[in-house]
This record gives structure tokens, C-alpha cells and sequence, in this order.
């Protein structure tokens, strides 16, 4: 999970996702016309060049958000750069295409198949004869069992962040050969691909202290192109050195390190010559592009003689026309001061002119996060009628077409466009339509122009004149706000499921269906037909003397400009529904600690990735949050607190059916009534934008793709364009660096 461009950003299937910083069939099937999981919008950008273009040697020096507290994926504090770390130096089994579906690893795996499905379903990998660790020993069983053990949940010695997959496993033995792996389920696992990705040694795994500490600051014994030469908090970065036992294609870079560098710091790095590859915001995004752009030679720069002589003439302007000596002085300095900086943004601009935006959509959506567990949004109907005012074709344009990519609003919850799974199921909440948002709230009793509790003369409000939200009327919940959706009622699905007696839908116990006039509160709507009084349509609603205000949490600092200017836009629109909302800025360090994973909140924008098994990696984030044996409510990463037993039943189908087309029906479907319950409203696919040095190839905006290490590097000089580009270094400077 993430918020746009702050914070660690980490994945599903490595951590939760936090981030910051955010998140779909394990098949190669191709997307007919009509297939509705259609084609990714924006597909890698990251200067493909042939391999033999690519110069031998060089340091790729690239900007990560932390240097991590452990290089084990598969711990509670394990963030985005040490998934980045396990990709570059560890086995994994399968990787993700652009399309974002997984595809097999051949540098490791010769096959892997389902062999068995009854009585148990059985797997049987076959490795690359040539993959070794880098102490010379093979890849082989004992290394998959020692993480099975480490991962299956049953020793709580193990500090595990996540077992999915690997508790349903009954036992793995070595195959026919040395280069078999048999691996039997005790329950059916279609997302048996996610599994031992990435793949740690039996020096790690083997034992809950190994595991525990072992793999925190070094990996003594890794099997990928790269291995970890150090991890160095002081300097904040982490250095790759090439494998020497490596048996794929060899590395063309010497090194990489990676460099913790805060965003609002990356332009200065770039221009200072520290970075070759950056991820960045939309502003820097902006500068780079105006460097690269031809400049007026005409224009002299203004140098130091020029600055001295503008002073000067400014100092004797000050004083001959009466104003003080000290007083000019000081507005001399200013100027000065202001000039300099002046200066040093022309050199940076010079220096940018030898790097290029690298533009893609990340495999992640930004979502608004409606919180469920109380206050008015605890009633689904509230929740929908704040769903039905959103504009989201609007918000994503907003983002997006400044920056040139495809804007088109995310139509699921569980997989992007281009992904098998993918369909637009947001017809199951339906389209914007303000006038039926309006009656949504109407139906839960929220009145415009209702009467509100005045303050006193003494600025203290009567009791109970507390506007409505995540702090306020706890227990004044309307009738039927329960998470259940037993009959819950979908827009466009009318196929008898939704009502029994195929008249208006019922209350359901969900608040989704219409109440009759007579069990709504008094003045909740007026007979249908009837005019709106004037200006009705964009006052505020109210509710026993409480007005609809709504706590509209969002990050500070830098990288949360985007998000600013979306809650802005999500603002106006539910203000013209009646809804006002009060923006809460808070510490970028504390977002999710202390407002969204506490419930905190009312409103709130954060991503979530899109991984190619939804099945597994989504069911947290949408499961029905259940009470826990102390009293309190386990929501696991279900921040909204919204679920079904339905949505859950569906996903519990979904992750054992091994059948493809089964499957990603079930997924849909589950993705449906995700929309219905309107706990979450995805809005738009992140924005992926990257400043890379001109002559860096096959780097940058990788999209869905895993990126392919070995492939990186710069340009040999007959590869690259027009000589004397300004700031773009050799392969052979940068090898210096």
C-alpha cells in the first residue's frame, strides 16, 4: 500500500505493501478483442537496447526510499528496497511480464507442472541444471523445504510476516533426480506460482535464529546475477557487485548501488552527478523535461561581474532615493541571495539536460478508502452516495494527462487493465449521478437543510451539535448498518439474485436496499417526483441537529502535492452532494501507523498494488475484519473495516480452483461485491515516472515488468546518439564513479 510518491513502498507478496508507499492469472492467454481484461494503458519505458550495445562494466548508482532494516523479504519490516535486493540476488521461480502475469524463470526452472490433482494436488519443478548458489552448491530440495518449514505458520519461533500458500502445503521431498522438486498441497492451491519466490537459502531458512537475524545486513549465500557486497546504514546505501558464479547471461553493469535518497533531494542528486537513475515526482518530472528542451544561446548567463555591477547600481538607487543605508544594504543581500539561487538552478538545468523522463503506469492504483467501522459512513448507503458523486474520470484525468499518460479511471479492485483478471465491474455500484446520491443520503435520514445545534455566544457547541463523523455519533448508527451482504443489491445485476420477489430490492440487513417510506425517519425524502427546494441539491444534509462533515485524512510533506489536489477535487464533489469535509494533514511517518491502520479517519487516499494473484495477495486487504479472542477486531490489512462473507467465499473458491477460466470469474465476481460494498473507490493507476541518465539502457519505468538486471548498463559509444550530449557520462566515467 501506498500514498503517492512518499514512503516506503513495499509489495504484497514480500510485505504488506506500505508505502509510503501500493499492489493476475498465473497464464500466458491472450486478450482477444472482446476479452475485458483488454491491454496494460501504458506499457514499459526503460530505452531498450540490444545486448550487444551494451558497454561492458559501469556503476548504476539508483535512488531507493531506505536502506532496509533486513534483506528478508519475508519479515514484518521488510520494505520495498529489499524486495529490489532479492530480485537482483536470489532465485525466483517465476517473474511477472508486462502484462503482469507470471511467466517461468528458465535461468532457474526447466518446467514446473501440476502432475496430480487427486487425491492431492501435486506439483513437480524441474531446475536449470546449471543453478548454483554462490558457494558452488545446487539449488535443490532441501532448500525449498527449509522454507516451507520456515513459512508454513507451524513454528511460531519463525518471525514471519505472511505464510499464504505455504500453509497449505503437506510436504516437499526431492524428485526422481537431484533436479526435482515434489511439492504436495493438503488443500488445492491455484496460486501455487507465487511460491518460493523469492527463494532463500537452507542457511537462512533453516533455523528460526538464521531466519530471525541471519539475513538482516548480509546474505552470505545468494544465485542471482548480482550478490550483496555491502549494506552500509552510514553512507545510506547498499552495493551489488556482479555473481561470479552466475551461469545466465552476464551482467553488463560492474556494480549497483543503491542509494537512500529522499525525494524532495533526488533533482540535487541528479544534477550533482550522485545518481544515474531516479524515481520522481511530476514537478521534477517537469524540470528535467524543460532542460532537455534546445536553449536561446542568444541569452548571456549572469555571471559574477554582472551580479557585483547589479548590486552596485541597485545600492545607489536605494540611497538616492531615501531609503537608509542599512535598509539597502539589506535589500542588496536579498537580491544577491535570490540571484545566487537563480544561478544554481541554471547549472542544475545544464546538468539535467543529460538525463530523460522515463514514463509508465506503475502496477498500483490510488484508491479513496472510506472507513466503515463507525460514524456515518458505517451505513452502506452513506458510503454509496459518496461513491456516486465522484467524478472519477475527472480525478484521473487531473493526474495523469499533465503528465501525457492514459487516464482512463481503474475499473477493479483485483487485477489492472491488461491482467487476465481484469474487468470494469463498477457498474456493480454504478455511474456518477449526483441526483441519486442525493436520495441514497435522503434514505439514511441525512436531510438538506436539516436543522443544526447553533454554537453559543460563548463559542461552545450545545451537546450533541458534534458533526457526524469517525469521533462522533458512535452509536447512532441507523438500522441495518451491518458488513454482512447476504442479498446484497448490485446495480446492473438483476437476475433474480437480488430480490426474491422481483419487486423493488429489500433491506438486506446491509442497508443496501430501499426502505419503505414508513420505516425511514421523518422528512428523510419527499414523495418521488416532488421538486427539490432551491438550492437543496448542494446544501448541507444534516441529522439529528449534526451536520455531515467527514475527516479527510491525507500525508504532508514532500510528494503529496498529487494527493492534495485530488482530496480537493473529491471535496467539491461530495460538497455538492451535501457532504463537507474537513482536510486533516498529517506526519508523512505516522499516515498509517496512527490514522489508517487505527481507523483514524473518515476519508483517506493510499495505493495498493496489483500482483498476478489476487486470490492470495488481495483476500487481506477485502476480508470481513473478525473479532479477535480479546475482544478487539483483527482487520489484518482491511483498513476500511468493510467485508462480506461473500466477498470471502469467493476468494476461498478462487485460490482453490485450478482451473483459468474458473478462476478469473470467481476473482470478478468477488470484485463485484467489493464494489457494491463501496468500502474503497479505486480512482486512478499510479503514475510511474523515472529520470534516467541518456545513455542508461534497458532501466527505467518498468510498468507490470520485472526488471531484468543483467540487462542494465550504458550504451557504448557507437550505440549512442550525437556526440557531446551535455552531462551524459560514458560507460567508462560512470564505471570511474
Amino acid at each position: 500500500m501506498s500514498h503517492d510518491g512518499i514512503g516506503p513502498r513495499a509489495v504484497l507478496r514480500s510485505v504488506a505493501f506500505l508505502t509510503a508507499g501500493m499492489l493476475t492469472v498465473p497464464v500466458l492467454a491472450g486478450c482477444g478483442s472482446d476479452d475485458p481484461a483488454g491491454k496494460p494503458l501504458a506499457g514499459a519505458d526503460v530505452a531498450r537496447a540490444d545486448r550487444s550495445d551494451v558497454a561492458d562494466g559501469g556503476t548504476l548508482r539508483w535512488a531507493v526510499d531506505t536502506v532496509p532494516d533486513t534483506l528478508n523479504t519475508f519479515q514484518a519490516d521488510a520494505d520495498g528496497t529489499t524486495s529490489r535486493i532479492a530480485e537482483a540476488v536470489l532465485p525466483s521461480m517465476y517473474r511477472t511480464d508486462e502484462q503482469g502475469r507470471a511467466v517461468r524463470n528458465a535461468d532457474y526452472l526447466a518446467s514446473a507442472e501440476v502432475v496430480d490433482t487427486e487425491p492431492k494436488q501435486v506439483v513437480v519443478y524441474r531446475l536449470a541444471q546449471q543453478a548454483v548458489w554462490s558457494d558452488g552448491r545446487e539449488i535443490a530440495a532441501a532448500d525449498f523445504a527449509a522454507q516451507w518449514r520456515a513459512l508454513s505458520g507451524k513454528d511460531t519461533a519463525y518471525w514471519t510476516a505472511r505464510n499464504a500458500g505455504y500453509d497449505r502445503i503437506e510436504k516437499v521431498e526431492r524428485g526422481k533426480n537431484d533436479l526435482e522438486v515434489k511439492v504436495t498441497f493438503s488443500r488445492p492451491y491455484a496460486d501455487w506460482k507465487s511460491l518460493f519466490t523469492p527463494l532463500y537459502p537452507k542457511e537462512v531458512m533453516g533455523t528460526p535464529d538464521s531466519f530471525n537475524d541471519g539475513a538482516r545486513k548480509k546474505i552470505k549465500v545468494t544465485a542471482g546475477p548480482f550478490t550483496v557486497e555491502k549494506v552500509d546504514s552510514k553512507e545510506d546505501e547498499v552495493v551489488l557487485a556482479r555473481n561470479p558464479r552466475w551461469w545466465g547471461s552476464p551482467p553488463k553493469l560492474q556494480k549497483i548501488v543503491l542509494r537512500a535518497v529522499p525525494h524532495d533531494k533526488r533533482v540535487s542528486a541528479l544534477s550533482d552527478g550522485t545518481l544515474d537513475l531516479a524515481e520522481i515526482g511530476p514537478e521534477a518530472a517537469r524540470r528535467i523535461t524543460v532542460a532537455a528542451l534546445p536553449q536561446n544561446e542568444s541569452t548571456p548567463l549572469m555571471g559574477p561581474e554582472a551580479d557585483r555591477s547589479a548590486a552596485d547600481a541597485l545600492r545607489s538607487w536605494a540611497v538616492a532615493n531615501g531609503t537608509d543605508e542599512d535598509a539597502a544594504d539589506e535589500e542588496v543581500s536579498a537580491r544577491q541571495k535570490l540571484r545566487k539561487k537563480a544561478e544554481k538552478y541554471a547549472r542544475q538545468q545544464k546538468a539535467l539536460s543529460g538525463f530523460e523522463v522515463r514514463k509508465s503506469l506503475e502496477p498500483a492504483f490510488t484508491q479513496l478508502a472510506l472507513n466503515g467501522a463507525e460514524g456515518p459512513l458505517s451505513d452502506e448507503r452513506v458510503r454509496r452516495a459518496v461513491a456516486r458523486a465522484l467524478d472519477r474520470e475527472d480525478v484521473a484525468a487531473s493526474v495523469l494527462k499533465p503528465l501525457g499518460l492514459p487516464s482512463e479511471p481503474v475499473g477493479s479492485h483485483l487485477a489492472l487493465s491488461g491482467q487476465a483478471a481484469y474487468a470494469d465491474n463498477s457498474g456493480a455500484l454504478g455511474k456518477q449521478d449526483a441526483k441519486e446520491a442525493r436520495a441514497l443520503l435522503a434514505d439514511a435520514g441525512w436531510v438538506p437543510g436539516g436543522p443544526v445545534k447553533e454554537e453559543k455566544k460563548d463559542g461552545k457547541k450545545d451537546e450533541g451539535e458534534k458533526a457526524a463523523g469517525s469521533e462522533a455519533d458512535k452509536d447512532g448508527d441507523p438500522e441495518g448498518s451491518g458488513d454482512g451482504d447476504d442479498g446484497t443489491y448490485i446495480v446492473g445485476e438483476d437476475d433474480g439474485k437480488n430480490h426474491g420477489d422481483g419487486k423493488a430490492p429489500h433491506d438486506s440487513g446491509t442497508g443496501t436496499g430501499r426502505l419503505t417510506q414508513g420505516g425511514a425517519p421523518a422528512g428523510a425524502y419527499a414523495p418521488k417526483g416532488t421538486a427539490a427546494p432551491a438550492r437543496a441539491d448542494t446544501a448541507p444534509v444534516a441529522k439529528d441537529g449534526k451536520a455531515l462533515v467527514l475527516r479527510f485524512v491525507l500525508p504532508s510533506g514532500p510528494g503529496s502535492e498529487t494527493l492534495a489536489g485530488v482530496a480537493d477535487r473529491i471535496s467539491e464533489m461530495l460538497k455538492k452532494i451535501g457532504i463537507r469535509t474537513d482536510v486533516s494533514k498529517v506526519d508523512n511517518d505516522s499516515y498509517f501507523k496512527d490514522h489508517i491502520a487505527s481507523g483514524a479517519f473518515d476519508l483517506a487516499l493510499y495505493s495498493w498494488p496489483a500482483t498476478a494473484f489476487p486470490a492470495t495477495d488481495a483476500r487481506p486487504v477485502y476480508a470481513k475484519p473478525v473479532a479477535a479472542a480479546d475482544g478487539s477486531l483483527n482487520v489484518e490489512q482491511n483498513w476500511t473495516r468493510v467485508g462480506t462473507d461473500q466477498v470471502d467465499q469467493l476468494f476461498d473458491q478462487a485460490v482453490a480452483t485450478l482451473d483459468d477460466a474458473e478462476r478469473r470469474d470467481l476473482i470478478r465476481k468477488a470484485d463485484s461485491r467489493i464494489w457494491a460494498a463501496a468500502g474503497s473507490i479505486p480512482l486512478y493507476q499510479r503514475p510511474e515516472l523515472v529520470a534516467a541518465r541518456e545513455n542508461l539502457a534497458n532501466a527505467g519505468a518498468f510498468g507490470f515488468a520485472t526488471p531484468v538486471y543483467e540487462d542494465m548498463g550504458f550504451l557504448k559509444k557507437s550505440a549512442q546518439g550525437p556526440a557531446g550530449t551535455p552531462g551524459t557520462k560514458s560507460a567508462e566515467e560512470s564505471a570511474e564513479d
